[in-house]
């Protein structure tokens, strides 16, 4: 079978493992050229490995320092090597995820059809147009539509939801998903897809992360990296000459250690584990994003669209009354429909359980002195019931009932039809209930709405999100949920081309929209929407219109979607205003290292830049060399928040920069001051400088 993706730790030994071998790896300089900020370091750490290796040989007297250059030298490749592995650690955990799903699809068997007999074959070798025969208990081996039959399947494997689904030939509730199980009945499925093409497969694909695309702001943002280290580049530079004049030069190990540590490389070690992780977070949510894209596009949405059946209120209606016909008591109407129920396991049978024992006192009963035969709810009777001491009890779809009832005889009177349309005008579902074959009346299913969607909205209210509800009810019921549920707007008896056209005119006025939907009929809006989200239950249509699939079928996850992508962009500029405001503290640990010289020649300490040596720093090579450990230090530390991300708050723009500012800006200011001071005691304590 296959399982449900799991959330995997940060620190997970054998992701590290991997990921220690990975970032080897990606020292090729074709890779590293993808992020300029880190391929300029490893640009200076092979000159700094070059010129170590020539002053072996050949020092200069007074200059070469081969233990203070070796240091250098090292702790500049542990910088390129600590960027590459949050890079492996952050794509590990989506092949971690991929390797147990891969595991598990190749030991599921298939009985394939050939004319009148079947054989037994892997999974992985059906092909696309095969045949295969699924009976009761055993796992759907291949993507595929139902071509004969119908059954009950759970897809908790997949999806994680424990309620089962009918699938049945034709119409939009025919594809099945690799994986997921036959309850009841026995099915024939042709294959769709053949190895490689199926939707397990663009799973395992998209939870590697292999293939992930840049959006665009983080395009920008790598665009803005590489500008500022062309900038220090520049600097740096044309700092030599100046040195020179002023009777001070530098060796290449200095140069390139001022240019690493005033270049972003915090940020630029971290941004790629930023990306894919906020892709592997929608993962541990069960959602499948298909690019990197969708997920940012996600954190500035500002219009949510969400159907009302599922989202807003309880997928699965609640039995809220029991309507008897003329001539049947209330009690006994209950009493049968209980007893029909029994058998029921459907959220909508236990509920009936429920309300009769609260409104009537009637709780379960012994059968062992009766004749009981329960009857459990199928795809094909729709019904279910009991047969108890000669007489039968059934409770169903009320045109099942009809035709069950009408079989023996019995008419269903208008009152009973007034009923069922009075319940459906309302929005609610009537299951009728016989006895003896005989009609007794309807049980009311009525939509809930979801405890704490009110609170959710208002959650996403503060967020600046302005949220409507679409659904096929009539204005009447429409309003009266949207009221109870405290949604800004509603938009009742709605088309495919009401959907499309509301969507445009958000977008018209400068917005980005989101939108669940799982029919052939809502694909049109997925893919207009900015951010689709397919219900994996849904049809194929739907799922290839939109950029995410929600494996789940929970279409209230959209809520979760859009508080990661916010999330995403929280952490990518917080650690950016962190790798930029910690620059400042290394200027003024290597500057005033750097022109020691210059010092001693005007007054030693007195010196006209010797008061940018606020920290303190004990000699120019441990200042120097303090610097560089810390640039390469806060990479790894900051790994685990790069992965998880800055905790999302439902706060304005304004509010959210503020914080950022402050806990980020003056925290990436603060912390290099006393990490390099802390480092430059060490380092003197242990004799490395």
């Amino acid at each position: 079978m296959i399982k449900q993706t799991k959330k995997v730790a940060v620190w997970n030994w054998l992701i590290v493992k991997r990921a220690i071998a990975d970032s080897f790896v990606k020292l090729n300089p074709r890779a590293m050229m993808k992020n300029p900020v880190m391929f300029v370091v490893e640009v200076g750490s092979l000159l700094t490995t070059l010129q170590f290796i020539y002053g072996l040989f050949r020092p200069v007297a007074g200059v070469t320092n081969s233990k203070f250059e070796l240091q250098i030298t090292l702790w500049l490749w542990f910088t390129v090597l600590f960027a590459n592995f949050a890079e492996a650690m952050a794509e590990g955990r989506g092949k971690a995820q991929a390797d147990n799903l891969r595991k598990s699809r190749t030991e599921t068997t298939a009985k394939r059809l050939l004319n009148a007999t079947f054989e037994i074959v892997n999974a992985i070798a059906l092909r696309k147009d095969d045949v295969v025969l699924v009976v009761a208990g055993e796992f759907i081996p291949g993507d595929g539509e139902i071509i004969e039959g119908v059954a009950s399947v759970d897809e908790s494997a997949i999806t994680g939801e424990s309620a089962p689904v009918i699938r049945e030939a034709g119409g939009d509730r025919s594809a099945v998903t690799g994986g997921t199980r036959v309850l009841s009945d026995q099915i024939k499925i042709r294959i769709t897809s053949n190895p490689g093409e199926t939707f397990l497969d663009r799973m395992i694909a998209l939870v590697e992360g292999a293939e992930r695309q840049k959006t665009p702001n983080e395009i920008a943002l790598n665009i803005l990296l590489a500008g500022l280290t062309i900038i220090f580049l520049l600097a740096v530079v044309t700092l030599q000459p100046f040195a020179i004049y002023s009777n001070a030069p530098q060796t290449i190990f200095v140069l390139v250690s001022l240019l690493v540590c005033l270049i972003p490389t915090t940020i630029g070690g971290l941004l790629s584990a930023i990306g894919i992780a906020g892709m592997d977070r929608l993962i541990q949510h069960n959602v499948l994003a298909m690019s990197g894209r969708a997920v940012e596009a996600a954190g500035d949405v500002n219009t949510l669209l969400l159907d009302k059946t599922g989202t807003i209120t309880l997928g699965n209606r609640q039995a809220t009354e029991f309507i008897p016909l003329s001539g049947v008591k209330e009690q006994v109407l209950a009493d049968a429909a209980q007893l029909s129920s029994l058998a029921d396991e459907t959220p909508e049978g236990r509920s009936i359980v429920i309300l009769a024992k609260e409104k009537y006192g009637l709780r379960g009963r012994e059968f062992a002195a009766h004749e009981a035969t329960f009857i459990p709810f199928t795809a094909q009777t729709r019904m279910s019931g009991v047969d108890l001491n000669g007489f039968e009890i059934r409770k169903g779809a009320v045109d099942a009932i009809v035709k069950y009832v009408g079989a023996s005889g019995h008419d269903v009177s208008a009152e009973m039809t007034e009923i069922v349309e009075r319940i459906s005008k309302q929005g609610g579902t009537p299951l009728a209930v016989s006895y003896d074959k005989k009609p007794l009346g309807v049980i009311y299913l009525k939509d809930i709405v979801k405890g704490g969607m009110r609170e959710r909205f208002a959650h996403l209210r503060q967020m600046g999100i302005k949220t409507i509800m679409i659904t096929g009810d009539n204005p009447l019921t429409a309003a009266t949920i949207a009221r109870e549920a405290g949604v800004d707007d509603f938009l009742a008896q709605a088309t495919p081309e009401d959907k499309m056209r509301l969507i445009k005119e958000e977008q018209a006025g400068g917005k980005l929209v989101a939108m669940t939907g799982d029919g052939t009929n809502d694909a049109p809006a997925l893919a207009q929407a900015d951010v689709g989200v397919a219900m994996n239950t849904g049809t194929q249509a739907a799922k290839e219109a939109g950029n995410m699939v929600d494996l789940d079928s929970n279409p209230t996850k959209l809520i979760e979607v859009v508080e990661i992508g916010k999330q995403l962009l929280m952490t990518r500029g917080a650690l950016t205003t962190f790798s930029i405001a910690n620059d400042v503290a290394k200027y003024f640990a290597i500057i005033p290292a750097m022109f020691a010289m210059l010092y001693a020649a005007n007054g030693g300490a007195n010196g006209p830049l010797s008061a940018l040596n606020i920290m303190g720093l004990r000699t120019p090579q441990s200042a120097i060399l303090s610097a560089v450990i810390f640039n390469a230090l806060i990479i790894i530390t900051l790994i685990p928040l790069a992965l998880k991300g800055v905790k999302y708050r439902a706060l304005s723009a304004a509010s959210l920069l503020r914080r950022n500012l402050f806990i980020y800006g003056f925290g990436g200011l603060v912390a290099p001051f006393v990490g390099i001071k802390i480092i430059d005691v060490i380092i003197h304590a242990i004799g490395l400088a």
